[in-house]
C-alpha cells in the first residue's frame, strides 16, 4: 500500500472518530499556591467540541487520497 493510501485511511478513521466522539477533553493541573515544599494544586477539566464539518472533511479528504492512490498505480 502506498503512503498516500495509508494517509487516506488514517484520515477516514480520524473523521469517523471525530463524528462519533464529538469532543476532546483533558484534565489540566496547575499550582495555585506554593510555600516551601507544600503545594496547593487545582485541577480543571477542559472540553473542546469538534465540529461535525471537520469530521466530514476528514472523511472526504481520506476518500480522495485513496482514489488518487489507487489511480497512480
Amino acid at each position: 500500500m502506498k503512503p498516500i493510501s495509508i494517509i487516506g485511511v488514517l484520515l477516514i478513521i480520524a473523521g469517523i472518530a471525530a463524528l462519533v466522539l464529538g469532543e476532546v477533553s483533558f484534565t489540566k493541573r496547575e499550582t495555585v499556591v506554593q510555600i516551601g515544599d507544600a503545594k496547593l494544586e487545582a485541577q480543571t477539566r477542559e472540553t473542546y467540541p469538534i465540529p461535525a464539518v471537520a469530521g466530514i472533511a476528514g472523511i472526504v479528504a481520506g476518500v480522495v487520497l485513496l482514489v488518487v492512490g489507487y489511480r497512480r498505480r
